[in-house]
């Protein structure tokens, strides 16, 4: 469902997919997050995803009132603490998606799919 905004000028409609390139964008550039993770669906492995493919690896769902719920599938820094990170990850994408949409995030749920070794 794409998300609605009336304005004085008229109506403003935007896609759930730029709303997960946005939060991937702002997810890869918190602290432990190595990038964004996509499960192959033959081989059950946990893949890491390029830059132009964040948006795979957030579900990004939208209810009738245009509050945003995104599902992060991450892969994480080996070494860091897992809850800060997560913190500091909802922190941040509730921040910049609230004001880059200004819509309300009304839930972030992170899943952490892998941990990297990172040189």
């Amino acid at each position: 469902m794409k998300a609605k905004m009336n304005t004085d000028l008229g109506q403003i409609l935007i896609d759930p997919d730029v709303i997960a390139k946005y939060a991937g964008a702002t997810a890869v550039e918190c602290f432990g997050i190595v990038g964004m993770a996509a499960v192959s669906m033959t081989d059950g492995l946990v893949k890491l995803l390029k830059n132009d493919k964040l948006a795979k690896g957030i579900d990004v769902s939208i209810d009738e009132e245009n509050a945003i719920e995104l599902n992060f599938h991450v892969i994480i820094s080996y070494g860091v603490n897992i809850a800060s990170v997560a913190d500091n990850l909802v922190t941040s994408v509730k921040y910049k998606v609230e004001s880059y949409t200004g819509m309300k995030v009304k839930k972030i749920n992170i899943h952490v799919d892998g941990v990297r070794v990172i040189d």
